[in-house]
């Protein structure tokens, strides 16, 4: 593969964080983790020293990226909270409260749509085996859209009562 060819595509698979310094290795380990892990688990995954693993972690918890387990070993986990918070700023800083009722109504049509597809109020009660095989695949894709739809609908109501609630008059 030529280096041109490279900076056009993905990573390679194993190495995807090989362009990376050394924080943002780990800072990549981390988000990429599925359980807690420990330091010299996450610097093998990182390709660096466990000591600089652990400088970097530390750094990470006081931010409140990584959460740190106390044990023996000690463990370090990805702080979903922490993401969701920065996503729902994020909505928050770059939309209006206008936009984001829009974007709210939005998604509410299309679980209502869901909802009256399938009878039932969540893709958690739909069991995907009742369909016939040449509808499967495209079932197990509208549950996880509408999983999706869900989760995106109630991150965009979150920035919009924030929103609301920065841009209402204060009762002094």
């Amino acid at each position: 593969m030529t280096d041109e060819a490279r900076r056009d595509g993905p990573p390679p698979f194993d190495r995807p964080f090989e362009e990376e310094d050394t924080k943002q290795r780990v800072y990549g380990a981390v988000l990429h983790a599925r359980k807690p892990m420990t330091a010299a688990e996450i610097a093998e995954r990182a390709d660096c020293s466990e000591a600089s693993a652990r400088t970097h972690l530390s750094f990470y918890a006081d931010l409140g990226i990584v959460i740190r387990h106390e044990g023996r070993p000690v463990r370090y986990e990805r702080n979903d909270d922490y993401f969701e918070w920065r996503r729902v700023n994020e909505l928050a800083r770059e939309n209006t409260l206008d936009e984001l009722q829009a974007r709210v109504s939005d998604l509410t049509d299309r679980i209502e749509a869901y909802r009256d597809e399938y009878a039932v109020e969540s893709p958690a009660e739909v069991d995907a085996l009742e369909f016939d095989a040449e509808r499967l695949d495209d079932v197990y894709v509208e549950l996880g859209d509408w999983a999706t739809v869900l989760e995106e609908r109630r991150l965009h109501e979150c920035a919009r009562r924030k929103v609301a609630g920065s841009t209402a008059p204060s009762h002094s």
